[in-house]
């Protein structure tokens, strides 16, 4: 989890012309609350017992681990529409923050549907939880059992390093609990092998994983399953850049070879955008790379088709008062919502937290060549006039560390929610954080363009119990 721890090359001649009348001052807009749910911090789902590598809470939160027989379900990183209108799915990161401690956590993908807290006109009425649901057609489930998630697995052997799946004992150290039999025999992929933070789907289905450890891209099948082996991020380096090598390097990146990182740790690919026809992918690093402008970003432009990064790179500037970003997704094919913020909570005892939604343009660049970016939610102050959240206030505050999802819903309102960091704690109290569902009403519609229809899911129940048997 990051939080513990561009002109482009080829610019249309229209974005010349326009970068010296744009101004980078931004136009406040508050948004409305107008529905809210969360999920308990201590969740747990079926699979192998998880949280065996010393990991810290929050004060008292280092108790709740490990999870014995099941996994933590935690905080997300990454949200697309579900298998029904009402669902969604929610993608936890590595686990517990680092390599070194989430070995023994599953990456996975679940369906969720929450039960938002709206207003009706006359009353507040909604239970304000979310539950799980099938993964495939949506249908209510009590807890989160194998038929609620998908897992990451590379069964055929694609990935061009070591996993977790091909030691006997957890990071092939003896001294340490042997490797979980479901581990190895279906090649299951585990939190020390990639720190996935971004998803996205392309238009034949297939998913695309962010991640930080490389920075990697990671392809899968729609079930999990690895196609291909993981792709690195080129050195593409914007205009004024200095930055060296062949690649963006992260510390942890195991083809490195004695080579200095360029990148640094958990500073990969936080966001990801894929665009309305889904050929596309948009990454944004969550870092500076070495020799670029303070505070900028990387947005890299990826072909799905050719299974390459084109030329194309952006700059986005970070906030004087922002650190990193969260999320970023499409609102067409140049315009894209991006999460930003600091690490400061309600708890801390310095600082003002910072949390806010922006939409860029990468076709309209500023004076230093950063994509033009307008302010369109500041996070710490939505209206909430019915008190959705029952916190006694009409003004609602999003506080957390980490805010990592991001999903239009339609032209005038978005969905956003935070990574709780289990078992971490510390965003609004010093109990374990919860995860929060947000539905947000845009002060201005989004000039939004749906994307294409993705393949359909639906298979029969025995095509359900067959993919189980493979989880």
């Amino acid at each position: 989890m990051s939080a513990r721890h561009i002109a482009s090359r080829w610019l249309p001649l229209s974005a010349v012309a326009l970068a010296a009348s744009i101004t980078a001052a931004p136009v406040h807009a508050a948004g409305t609350l107008v529905g809210w749910a969360s999920l308990p911090a201590n969740t747990p789902a079926e699979g192998p017992t998880t949280g065996q590598f010393g990991i810290n809470g929050f004060g008292a939160n280092g108790i709740l681990l490990p999870v014995a027989h099941g996994q933590a379900v935690q905080g997300f990183s990454a949200v697309l529409p579900g298998p029904t209108a009402q669902s969604f799915y929610v993608m936890p990161d590595n686990g517990f923050g680092t390599q070194g401690n989430s070995a023994d956590a599953l990456l996975r993908v679940y369906a969720v549907q929450p039960d938002f807290k709206t207003w009706n006109g006359q009353a507040v009425v909604g239970a304000g939880t979310v539950s799980p649901v099938s993964y495939k057609k949506g249908k209510a489930q009590i807890s989160f059992t194998s038929s609620s998630f998908i897992g990451l697995r590379d069964p055929d052997h694609k990935i061009g390093f070591p996993i977790q799946a091909d030691f006997a004992h957890y990071y092939n150290n003896a001294a340490n609990p042997a490797v979980d039999a479901s581990i190895r025999n279906n090649r299951l992929l585990t939190g020390a092998d990639f720190d996935i933070e971004s998803l996205r789907a392309d238009k034949k289905g297939n998913l695309w994983f962010g991640e930080e450890f490389g920075p990697f891209l990671v392809k899968t099948d729609a079930s999990g399953k690895v196609l291909r082996s993981e792709i690195q991020l080129p050195n593409i380096a914007p205009a004024g850049s200095t930055s060296t090598g062949a690649f963006v390097q992260a510390p942890q990146n195991p083809y490195l070879a004695g080579a200095t990182p360029n990148l640094g740790g958990s500073r990969g690919f936080e966001g990801m955008a894929i665009n309305p026809s889904r050929d596309k992918l948009y990454t944004l690093l969550e870092g500076s790379v070495t020799g670029d402008a303070t505070k900028t970003l990387r947005i890299n432009e990826f072909d799905t088709h050719t299974e390459a990064y084109t030329q194309r790179v952006w700059k986005y500037k970070l906030d004087a008062a922002g650190t990193n970003i969260g999320d970023m997704t499409a609102v067409n094919d140049h315009e894209f919502l991006v999460l930003e913020r600091n690490g400061t909570t309600a708890t801390s005892t310095s600082g003002t937290p910072f949390k806010k939604v922006y939409k860029i343009d990468i076709n309209k660049l500023d004076a230093d060549g950063n994509v033009d970016k307008v302010e369109i939610v500041d996070l710490m102050n939505v209206a909430d006039p019915h008190d959705l959240n029952s916190d006694g206030s009409t003004t609602f505050t999003f506080p957390y560390v980490t805010i990592e999802d991001i999903l239009i819903l339609d032209a005038t309102t978005i969905l956003v929610m935070n990574d709780n960091n289990f078992p971490g704690g510390g965003g609004r109290s010093a109990s374990p954080d919860i995860n929060e569902f947000l539905k947000i009403k845009l002060d201005t519609p989004l000039a939004l363009q749906q994307p294409v229809p993705l393949p359909g899911r639906g298979r029969d129940e025995q095509d359900d119990e067959r993919d189980n048997d493979k989880r």
